[in-house]
């Protein structure tokens, strides 16, 4: 299929739909695709096309996804019957024997499943590099990081092996990684797609599910599908006015947006970051939104504190789940070397300083949203990177752990605080560096709109409006195998 990458999901499903392609030829397309890319960027932990055979012969949902190819990342998302290490050592040869939720609504939407994308240990740093797998590479430039935790996922979908693919986001593992690759990528608020059976919220609600993707509408289409209430749910977004997908091609009106420049941390965006930055405020303004400098006051350094440590005592939970599966400790060497050491600190954690966190993670949603209301603002603005993307290396959870948490910090500075406060937030790849002999289309750098809790409606009007007035689809980096 030759035009196969001229297509995104929902074209494809409408191909299948008009029997203009079967799914049998489409998972070919993939598959072939996949192989390629795996080639050059190593953006794969698994492929299973027996599974995706088996799917297709069963018979198909009739969901608006129909007959699509679609690869899930290797975290926590079970797909009946294929493999899931969680990027590590420790998981090796695990398989699930169900469906997670998510799954099961993807499988009801007519996802086929033939792939699993590569993930760091648990997704804890944002590059994608682990002793398990090796280095995901950056198809535009093959020495630099896809980003992480869901840097498998943008650097396949980017490369044109699929228009869309499964990730998550506990500290910005959807959009960092859709900034580094030129990608959409939406990160939905605490409650919003179902994360069980067996749990219902992560990382104490930080961590959340959806997708990078090529189109807006793409994302929008997708959350459709997969949002709502799940058994057991402690909290759960408010539903959205009409659909996703419509909000995609409806009018965001004339918005107040505060172009938020200093991250909580005090990091501030480089000069190509900042060049992105004033060129998205002079876009706003040219569509008609006005655009203020502005951003809510927030203690960057105790919330890093405290997310350290909620999240250390939830994998130090999660690793020892494991050692009971495997009727033994696990061993440090089954670990990365920053991961253990987060493990022998969770060991560590007083019960009270998680209910601190709790109460601090509280207290910043309210402290965002007052800032909003008081000075009457709809979304924020700022660079989900605050530069390129970095070689491969320097994030990775092998790394000296200062000069690694010295590396991270100063990278995806804004991004944390949408996890801590459950607000959504969305990357638009709305900028490219200027090109170089290692980059010569240039590396992305995505901006970030961050919104209220439980209105991603206004995030994909917005996002629509400017997929139409500066788009990005038919980019294609030097490692393209569409």
């Amino acid at each position: 299929m030759k035009d196969y990458a001229d297509y995104d999901a929902l074209g494809l499903a409408e191909l299948v739909r008009t029997r203009q392609v079967s799914a049998k030829e489409l998972l070919a397309a993939a598959l072939s695709r996949a192989e390629t890319a795996q080639a050059s960027l190593n953006c794969f932990s698994a492929l299973f096309p027996d599974l995706a055979e088996t799917q297709i012969e069963g018979g198909l949902e009739e969901g608006r996804f129909a007959g699509v190819p679609f690869v899930t990342k290797d975290l926590s998302v079970e797909v009946k019957g294929a493999p899931l290490t969680n990027g590590s050592v420790a998981w090796k040869g695990y398989k699930a024997e169900r469906d997670s939720v998510l799954a099961e609504r993807y499988r009801k939407a007519g996802l086929v499943f033939f792939g699993q994308t590569t993930s760091p240990e648990y997704g804890l740093t944002t590059t994608t590099e682990s002793t398990l797998y090796g280095q995901t590479c950056n198809p535009w430039d093959v020495t630099r990081t896809s980003g992480g935790s869901s840097g498998g996922a943008s650097a396949a979908v980017a490369a044109g092996v699929l228009p869309l693919a499964q990730a998550s986001d506990g500290g910005g593992s959807i959009r960092i990684p859709a900034s580094c690759t030129g990608l959409f990528g939406m990160k939905p608020s605490r409650g919003r797609v179902p994360m069980g059976p067996g749990r219902t919220e992560g990382w104490i609600g930080m961590s959340t599910v959806h997708a990078v993707s090529r189109s807006v509408r793409d994302s929008a289409a997708l959350l459709d599908a997969c949002h709502g209430r799940e058994t057991g749910s402690r909290y759960v977004a408010p539903e959205p006015g009409q659909t996703y997908l419509k909000d995609v091609t409806t009018d965001p009106g004339k918005l107040r947006i505060a172009l938020w420049r200093q991250a909580p941390n005090g990091t501030m965006p480089d000069a190509d970051a900042e060049t992105g930055l004033l060129a998205t405020a002079k876009l706003l303004e040219d569509l008609g939104h006005e655009v203020v400098e502005a951003g809510p006051q927030l203690n960057g350094a105790e919330l890093s504190k405290y997310a350290l440590l909620a999240i250390s005592a939830h994998i130090t939970a999660a690793f020892d789940d494991r050692a009971a599966m495997l009727g033994r400790a696990v061993r440090e060497d089954e670990m990365e070397p920053i991961t253990a050491s987060m493990v022998n600190l969770g060991r560590t954690v007083p019960m009270v300083e998680l209910a601190r966190a709790n109460g601090l993670f509280n207290a910043a949603a309210i402290t965002f949203e007052q800032f909003l209301d008081d000075d009457g603002f709809d979304l924020t603005l700022s660079p989900v990177t605050h530069r390129a993307p970095d070689k491969l290396g320097t994030m990775a959870l092998t790394q000296d752990g200062e000069a690694m948490g010295k590396a991270i910090s100063g990278f995806g500075s804004h991004c944390p605080i949408f996890n801590q406060t459950g607000a959504p937030a969305m990357s638009v790849p709305l900028h490219w560096t200027e090109p170089t002999d290692e980059a010569p289309c240039g590396l992305p750098i995505g901006m970030m709109f961050g919104a209220r809790y439980g209105d991603e409606s206004l995030l994909f009007r917005l996002a629509g409006q400017l997929e139409q007035a500066k788009p990005w689809a038919q980019r294609r980096p030097p490692v393209w195998v569409g």
